[in-house]
């Protein structure tokens, strides 16, 4: 059976560097599925940078839109790295069009339901394989509330898919200036058996 990693943090983090130190560990036998799209230069040379230092043998698959139809295709390996699940599911709401057209937050509702499910999808055929599944993300709620509807429901939308995606994994690393904490050894709880907060009298004096 294979294991899930997740690995996530804040732009610039090194969440991706560390995740390629994790599919290292397993020598040659990686496949590496971008979901970037360079779309604009600026992103192309985004790109061409993270191919420039990744390992000559490494293969390279590209899946901006549609993950379990990659993951399907993967035969031998020693690790599959997908990297990232923010640019899957940002392809995927730009695909929805014009924020402003009417019945657009209906959409971005089914959408979530969607990717949600094409996620578990994924994380369970990895389960079947011999290879181990890394997922690199970002973490995007950190920040300030984006000014814009399209950023608001990118935030949600990819906050919700994370919770999915770690509440299936075997190891959740969160990468901050280039340091990892393994969070599911750390975690208390998670949110599906998480007891209510009990106030002492202390706590209620101190309010």
């Amino acid at each position: 059976m294979g294991r899930i990693v997740l690995i996530t943090g804040g732009a610039r983090s090194g969440k991706s560097r560390f995740a390629e130190g994790l599919a290292a560990a397993h020598g040659d036998a990686v496949r590496y599925v971008a979901t970037a799209q360079a779309l604009d230069a600026e992103m192309g040379e985004r790109i061409a940078r993270h191919r420039a230092r990744r390992p000559a043998a490494w293969t390279t698959l590209e899946a901006p839109s549609d993950l379990v139809a990659a993951l399907e295709g993967i035969g031998d390996a020693g690790a599959v790295l997908v990297d990232c699940l923010s640019l899957w599911a940002s392809n995927r709401l730009l695909a929805l069009g014009d924020d402003e057209t009417s019945g657009w937050w209906e959409s971005v509702a089914a959408l979530e339901t969607a990717l949600t499910a094409e996620l578990r999808a994924a994380i369970a055929h990895a389960r079947r394989q011999r290879w181990d599944l890394l997922l690199v993300t970002n973490e995007t709620g950190f920040g300030v509330v984006p000014a814009t509807r399209l950023g608001r429901a990118f935030r949600d939308l990819l906050g919700r898919l994370n919770q999915a995606a770690a509440a299936d994994a075997d190891a959740v690393y969160l990468v901050v200036a280039g340091l990892a904490l393994e969070m599911k050894a750390l975690a208390v709880s998670s949110m599906a058996d998480a007891d209510p907060p009990r106030l002492s009298s202390r706590d209620v004096d101190a309010r």
